[in-house]
């Protein structure tokens, strides 16, 4: 896809309709709501936003579970109402200090705490990268934290050339990416997914796929101590399961994983850092931040074609509530991108 408009900078006005949420819950606690248009501050600038890509941390954060999200996104409601980290968008406005991109710039980035389901948002200067003409806006807004997810959690596992490596969760939006990113590394790729989705990850990459339901870390169809590196994306494997798939001095990383309604993955992370003491393969829990050099990467590959997101379903703006609903079902293939109006 190829995008080659440069929207002009407008005359900002003082409010907007965003889609806010007041308190912690399902997707219809989220509503269309007037609220007042932020004004950028030193080292911000200020996004007329193009499209926003959701993720599962989006609706972690709706919704407010587990319970330990709340220390750091609000106790009893968000702290930032609207919803939607990733950004493709236009500079309108830039505050002070900043000296990377000015008014009229095409950027993608990660906003800190959402904001992206609104026509206006703000973001660290530090988050962006410039989006070039080639890259639709739709596209780029998939990219950042699902793209940079997969990224940071192949590095974490060491993946590069000759290297077997299975992704578990390979549908999904960090798994996609994995798949499509570790084959470009030089790695053979096996991955679990549901069965109508093999194909799809077969396209993407993966030399074998194989059914979650029918084939799981400890089949024989896996074998023991097979694979360079694993990374688990669906987090419900036990781990000591997912330890034996990888060969001595190999890696587990956890990019995420269940757990109880208040504490959520802490349990399994501190588990498997207890299991990985004196082990010779270890199981390394994932903490991604935004990382500008990554997006960067990610959006030239994006932008020559080598990397392509998967893009189950765009939304237009007014029906951006149907799109949180989509992601909270569960069993997204690839993305979900909300178009701005």
């Amino acid at each position: 896809m190829t995008d080659t408009t440069r929207q002009p900078a407008a005359t900002i006005p003082s409010t907007m309709s965003a889609w806010r949420q007041a308190r912690f819950g399902a997707p219809d606690v989220v509503s269309l709501e007037q609220t007042a248009v932020p004004a950028p501050g030193r080292g911000e600038v200020l996004l007329r936003l193009r499209a926003t890509g959701l993720n599962n941390g989006d609706i972690r954060v709706m919704r407010g579970e587990p319970l330990l999200v709340r220390t750091v996104f609000g106790f009893r409601r968000p702290r930032q109402g609207v919803r939607g980290m990733d950004a493709a968008a236009t500079v309108v406005a830039v505050g002070e200090g900043v000296a990377g991109f000015a008014v009229g710039d095409e950027v993608v980035g990660e906003l800190p705490a959402g904001g992206g389901l609104a026509p206006f948002a703000l973001a660290p200067e530090k988050r962006l990268v410039v989006r070039p003409a080639e890259l639709a806006a739709a596209v780029a807004a998939a990219l950042p934290v699902a793209g940079g997810t997969a990224w940071q959690a192949l590095d974490r596992g060491g993946v590069g050339s000759g290297h077997r490596v299975l992704v578990i969760g390979a549908s999904g939006g960090v798994g996609t990416y994995a798949v499509q990113l570790a084959a470009l590394r030089g790695a053979e790729v096996w991955a679990l997914c549901g069965s109508r989705n093999r194909a799809l990850v077969e396209g993407l990459g993966a030399a074998r796929t194989f059914d979650y339901r029918e084939v799981q870390p400890g089949s024989p169809e896996l074998g023991e101590g097979r694979f360079d590196a694993v990374i688990d994306i669906a987090g419900t494997a036990p781990l000591r399961s997912l330890q034996g798939l990888v060969r001595d001095g190999g890696s587990v990383v956890l990019v995420s994983g269940e757990g109880g309604r208040v504490l959520g993955p802490i349990g399994r992370i501190l588990a498997a850092s207890i299991r990985s003491i004196g082990s010779k393969r270890r199981l390394r829990p994932l903490a991604a931040v935004a990382k500008a050099d990554v997006l960067t990467e990610l959006v030239g590959l994006a932008a020559s074609g080598a990397l392509k997101p998967v893009i189950e379903h765009t939304y237009p703006f007014d029906e951006a509530r149907d799109a949180l609903a989509h992601v909270d079902a569960g069993h997204t293939v690839g993305k979900v991108v909300v178009i701005a109006g």
